[in-house]
């Protein structure tokens, strides 16, 4: 049959609808052009916060009443366990982030509803799969996750640290650039973790002893030497893993990017100590400090969450400072909602809803001059930008990323235009808070592509 997943949430929850979707592929079924044109449709849900469970939740209510046959599937489903038929009665099936393997005997056996929460890690569900075309691909490295920070639910609904063997790893990478790809992103929910002691491992698997200092760092030099990898991303970190050996990787393998997405939540000791978050605001900026004394250009991205249980004004009045000193390049600001079965969920919700609001907006505001500011200091420079395509605003211009993960749109030649994949060199013109504009700049060897 045809078949349509729409996807909701993080970069993971993407990876899991590629490997869905190659399953069913495999299976005999067809991707089809969009969910009017489909005979099955499966939502893959978030549910880190409330609003993103209550879209998922919603649009497989109206697939429902258009008579699809319809499927849930990812981090909403375990949460909710039975009583995702109490919310959604006529749900044909339900699979939960851990079981996506089964989906394709599941449709097979059509006997519904049915739910399948599993606990394995299916791994034949991890193979990378990538589009005809295709030059970026997701590679999951960890799986899960063991922080029980105060706060989020993904420990009980992804399950346990699970890091994958490193030659299973490279062995995808090495599919995936005999495939074209040129650039994999490393997914794992605190991924400088990886290499943590696994019982799974055999004795070619485990690396020596050294959690943050050695094992991510041996991984990225492992992938950098497969043939046609030309870029590596990862995400997301923690100031742990800010190590000397995670430097020397990226000084040694210039396919890793300088970039790294570095999730702080709160300037406040306070706030991080009961948000368990086992650093403090000057080990934080002790981490960043590094990445910046190694290169100034480095970009670091962050995560910040307003509103948590007893932040006072002086809590957010840290947190903004300390955002200020960081100086980051790009801030994802989120207003806390609690999750149930988390230890925060037993705490007073007690900032009100317009407060958290207005601290969300300051944030913002405040990064937006920040991100102008970062972004000014590349005009006049030349940035290695990997090009994705027509820009979205403007069909007329290209579009594509620097090495900091910073979009970059110029203008193209009649007749000299890149292919998507290309690496092309683009002099910056002019910034603006979230993008940079800028001109193609020959390569080196004076040719333009």
């Amino acid at each position: 049959m045809k078949f349509h997943i729409h996807t909701y949430g993080c970069q993971m929850n993407v990876r899991d609808s590629e490997a869905a979707e190659a399953l069913l592929v495999a299976a005999g079924h067809e991707k089809a052009a969009g969910e009017d044109d489909a005979d099955l449709v499966i939502v893959n849900s978030c549910t880190v916060r409330q609003k993103a469970e209550e879209k998922a939740v919603g649009k497989v209510g109206n697939l429902i009443a258009a008579k699809k046959l319809t499927g849930l599937m990812g981090c909403a489903v375990k949460r909710l366990g039975e009583d995702v038929f109490s919310k959604l009665p006529k749900l044909d099936f339900a699979v939960g982030p851990r079981a996506i393997g089964l989906i394709p005997r599941i449709v097979a056996e059509g006997r519904f509803p049915r739910l399948e929460l599993g606990e394995d890690l299916m791994p034949e569900a991890l193979a990378a799969h990538v589009e005809e075309g295709g030059f970026q691909a997701f590679v999951t490295v960890l799986v899960g996750c063991d922080n029980r920070c105060s706060y989020c639910i993904v420990p009980d609904v992804r399950g346990h640290e699970y890091s994958r063997p490193a030659r299973e790893i490279v062995a995808e990478v090495r599919s995936l650039a005999a495939h074209g790809v040129s650039e994999v992103c490393l997914l794992g929910q605190s991924v400088l973790r990886y290499g943590m002691r696994n019982p799974a491992w055999d004795e070619r698997d485990a690396p020596s002893p050294g959690g943050y200092t050695e094992a991510f760092p041996r991984l990225l030099e492992a992938v950098a030497s497969v043939p046609g990898i030309r870029r590596i991303r990862f995400t997301s970190a923690h100031p742990k893993g800010c190590t000397d050996e995670l430097l020397r990787a990226y000084c040694e393998f210039p396919q890793v990017c300088r970039h790294l997405h570095l999730p702080v939540q709160s300037g406040s000791d306070r706030v991080l100590s009961e948000m368990g978050r086992r650093y403090t605001r000057g080990e934080y900026l002790a981490a960043v400090r590094k990445l910046r004394d190694f290169d100034p250009e480095f970009a670091v991205t962050t995560d910040v969450i307003v509103g948590y249980p007893g932040e006072t004004d002086a809590d957010f009045e840290d947190t903004r400072s300390l955002m200020e000193e960081a100086g980051f390049d790009n801030a994802f600001v989120f207003k806390y909602s609690p999750r149930p079965g988390t230890r925060s969920a037993l705490l007073e919700d007690d900032v009100p809803t317009a407060e958290k609001e207005r601290r969300d907006q300051v944030l913002l505001a405040d990064q937006e001059r920040r991100g102008q500011e970062r972004n000014e200091r590349l005009v006049g420079t030349v940035r290695e930008v990997l090009v994705e395509g027509p820009s979205k605003r403007n069909k007329s211009r290209w579009s594509g990323r620097d090495g900091g993960n910073r979009i970059v749109v110029w203008d193209c030649d009649e007749g000299s235009s890149p292919k998507i994949g290309d690496i092309v060199r683009v002099s910056i013109t002019e910034a603006h808070p979230q993008i940079l504009l800028g001109k193609i700049s020959p390569l080196r060897n004076g040719t333009d592509f």
